[in-house]
């Protein structure tokens, strides 16, 4: 959790940190070094401020210790330039400067700008440099000078973590808001290491934890990853510039924390300034209000000093006081009540949350396994060696110097794999670190009771713990090597081959088994869906795979897919039956096993729309393709996309619309049936053509079986298709219009439909077939 509590500028743990635009964090005085003025506005400066590119980092450097002793003598300069607390750039003049202050905001009024500075620091960040003091005057004369200068010209403080600009009003760095949760937790972290407030500035000296000497020499280094303090001496002993402790980071010490060295009487004596004394921070309380055994103060607005907060405004996502919501600029923002707002917001961040923590749980299960994978990978490679040197001590003299090359390629497998798993250890291990230490920041966030205060970094810490969640990744937690060696010798040749003798690589197996899938089968209708995989580990190369099904009655299995795939769809099926899968793999060595046999079960009602890509081009269709229409005065065919081979089947058409007499045709086709003329008047269809009065059977263009009983808006045709009795039965509104016999055994059809412009019909479908239909009214053809 510590480098969640680290300024990115100083490196050190916060010190009066201030919340930026872009929801980061930085130390006030950190903050006072990095605030800039604007290009439009650096035309102006002094010229002893247009300094090189190059003096950046002493002129940053100068900026900073001047800084901060402004900040101990207390104000510099008044007015338009504001407190020395505000910082270089806290003078943002008004009048004509107001535009240039305008032109840093991007998109929509953001508050942050595009200016990125020239002169860095050595975190990378802009350093404006301090006006120098001319000859003869007073420190405090050439500060007034700066602050006569930036008044007259706008600021802005560059973030130097996402590097987005922000300007500064006329209140300077004051307004921002000060970050009081993160305060808090860095003067409770502070204390759980032993830096226990009260003593005194001396003893909270950081000293050196190797050192022999008495007194013991102040620390110079900390390592991060020892976890120690080091003076030079021991430094330069124990952390060599050459050898395996080279690579480890060597940062400075922490300070002691600002209440701390204040509150001792060190540092009363060396004359520290008082609270009452210094520069007011941007959140209303002195530096000296963090300190362990000072009450923290109720947070007030920075716009009214005097009001508590008591509102969120939702449009600004910040707490707002009563005066903010009658007089100031959130007077017409949608606002809730704080404490509402601030439970939902910690329930957020605590479901954001638990999706890390199942994740950090499972990358120490991963660690563990791949920790076993080393051990394994240690003793296979162990056996290996002496099953090795047993055979080839085994052998005559001729096979020593192929001995020795045969070794080699074990290590070098053993090294390769070993390599593997420690890079996937330590990758894995400092992921585990940056989400367990934002874990426990998060965990000590939840725990204040500050509602506004959380409220202000929530929402940055919310979404950072979602892009931790999203990268582990599917598939980060899979090692990606195995502890098996695929290496095997063979000691069978003869004398003149000995040569030649060398490891066969296992990779000529024939595949394993493959796994169903079981949660992505499914079936739909008359089609099965099948979806499978091969085992983890698996070394054997795999050039496809042969899914056989039987037929739907307990019959032969029979190839239905050959390829590369591992999903795929089989239409066609029986309805109402139940179909028995299995797949295998196979490479150039051969097919390897079967996998278990799945069982699948078909729908026993089939529900189908009609297709709007086997239909004519004059056809319209809605109602989620359930209803159709003609534009044309012709006869058009379209067929439904169901296709039936098997079983009894019912579906019915509602007549929505009839005018004018026209003759529309229900029935069965194939697929090939030809689209632009009436259903029935080729060899690939089957139908009941029908007008007001009667209707009449239509096959091969030969017209059977009129039957008195015609359709009108309103009506209901029914088709009943009995592929096992091979009939074809129609229903009006009912009546039975008589059974017609199929001539066609075989095949597959499709349910099929001709029309005109003058004839519209819904379509329903998952129907059972009924057992009250009337009989029929038939009469002479």
């Amino acid at each position: 959790m510590e480098e969640e509590l680290k300024c990115p500028v100083c490196g050190s743990l916060f010190r009066e940190p201030i919340i930026l635009p872009c929801s980061h964090n930085v130390c006030l005085p950190c903050a006072r070094t990095i605030a800039v003025q604007t290009p439009d506005g650096e035309q102006h400066l002094p010229q002893p401020l247009l300094l090189s590119r190059g003096s950046g980092l002493q002129a940053g450097a100068a900026a900073a210790a001047s800084l901060e002793h402004d900040a101990a003598a207390g104000p510099a300069c008044s007015g338009a330039g504001g407190s020395a607390a505000g910082g270089i750039g806290g003078g943002a003049g008004g009048g004509g400067d107001h535009a240039d202050k305008l032109s840093l905001y991007s998109e929509t009024d953001s508050g942050y700008g595009s200016y990125t500075p020239s002169l860095k620091s050595p975190n990378g960040v802009r350093v404006l440099p301090m006006v120098p003091a001319p000859p003869g005057s007073s420190a405090a004369a050439a500060r007034g000078a700066a602050c006569s200068s930036l008044s007259s010209s706008s600021s802005s403080i560059t973030c130097p973590q996402c590097h987005r600009s922000a300007s500064l009003d006329h209140r300077g760095l004051r307004g921002f808001q000060r970050n009081r949760l993160l305060e808090a937790i860095v003067q409770r972290y502070q204390q759980g290491r032993g830096a226990v407030p009260g003593t005194s500035a001396a003893a909270a000296v950081a000293i050196c934890q190797l050192c022999d000497r008495t007194p013991p020499e102040p620390a110079a280094t900390l390592c991060e990853q020892c976890d120690v303090l080091y003076c030079s001496a021991c430094q330069l002993k124990c952390h060599p510039s050459r050898g395996p402790f080279a690579k480890h980071r060597l940062v400075q010490p922490p300070p002691p924390a600002p209440a701390e060295a204040a509150s001792g009487p060190t540092g009363a004596a060396q004359g520290a300034p008082s609270g009452g004394g210094g520069c007011k921070s941007p959140g209303g309380a002195g530096a000296g209000a963090t300190g362990g055994s000072t009450a923290r103060k109720f947070p007030t607005c920075p716009e009214h000093e005097m009001e508590n907060y008591s509102m969120y405004c939702v449009s600004c996502r910040t707490p707002v006081c009563y005066l903010c919501l009658e007089e100031g600029r959130h007077a017409k923002h949608e606002v809730k009540p704080l404490g509402a707002m601030w439970k939902q917001h910690k329930a957020q961040l605590s479901q954001a949350l638990n999706g890390v923590s199942d994740k950090a749980k499972e990358a120490k299960e991963f660690l563990v396994q791949l920790k076993n994978i080393l051990q394994q990978i240690q003793e296979n490679g162990l056996d290996y060696e002496a099953c090795l040197v047993a055979q080839c001590d085994a052998l005559v003299d001729a096979l020593t110097r192929q001995k020795a090359k045969l070794l080699t390629k074990v290590t070098k497998e053993r090294e390769h794999k070993l390599k593997m798993v420690w890079d996937q250890i330590n990758h894995c291990t400092l992921k585990l670190r940056q989400s367990t230490g934002l874990m426990e920041y998060c965990l000590e966030v939840i725990k204040e009771n500050d509602p506004s205060g959380f409220l202000q970094i929530s929402d940055a810490l919310i979404k950072r713990v979602q892009v931790s969640q999203e990268q582990w990744v599917k598939g980060a937690l899979e090692p990606k090597v195995s502890a098996e060696f695929d290496l095997t010798l063979d000691s069978e040749p003869l004398l003149q081959a000995i040569h030649q003798l060398d490891f066969i690589q296992m990779k000529c197996r024939v595949p394993p088994v493959p796994l169903l899938q079981l949660e992505k089968c499914c079936t739909r209708n008359n089609s099965v869906t099948l979806a499978w995989r091969m085992p983890p580990f698996t070394h054997s190369p795999v050039d496809g795979y042969i899914l056989e099904l039987d037929d739907g009655a307990g019959g032969q299995f029979r190839e239905v897919y050959v390829g590369k795939e591992t999903l795929c769809t089989i239409d066609g099926l029986h309805f109402n039956s139940t179909y028995n899968a299995r797949v295998k793999a196979f490479n150039s060595s051969g097919v390897g096993p079967y996998s278990k046999t799945v069982v699948l079960q078909t729908s026993d009602v089939a529900w189908f729309t009609f297709d709007p890509n086997s239909g004519h081009r004059d056809i319209i269709l809605s109602n989620d393709n359930q209803t159709a229409t003609c534009s044309s005065y012709d006869d058009r065919v379209v067929l439904g996309t169901a296709a039936f081979s098997k079983g009894v089947h019912y579906w019915e058409l509602h007549v929505d619309r009839y005018d004018n007499h026209p003759d529309p045709a229900f029935g069965v086709a194939r697929a090939s049936v030809v689209k632009d003329m009436m259903l029935g008047k080729d060899d690939k269809a089957w139908a009941m053509y029908v007008d007001n009065n009667r209707s009449w059977f239509m096959h091969c263009n030969s017209h059977t079986n009129r039957t008195e009983g015609g359709v009108c808006k309103g009506a209901t045709v029914g088709v009943l298709l009995d592929l096992n009795k091979h009939t074809l039965t129609f229903f009006i509104n009912g009546q039975q219009q008589g059974p017609t016999a199929f001539s066609h055994v075989d095949g597959v059809f499709m349910p099929a439909l001709s029309l005109n412009r003058n004839v519209q019909v819904t379509l329903h479908t998952g129907l059972e077939v009924p057992t009250n239909l009337g009989r029929p009214k038939l009469s002479g053809n």
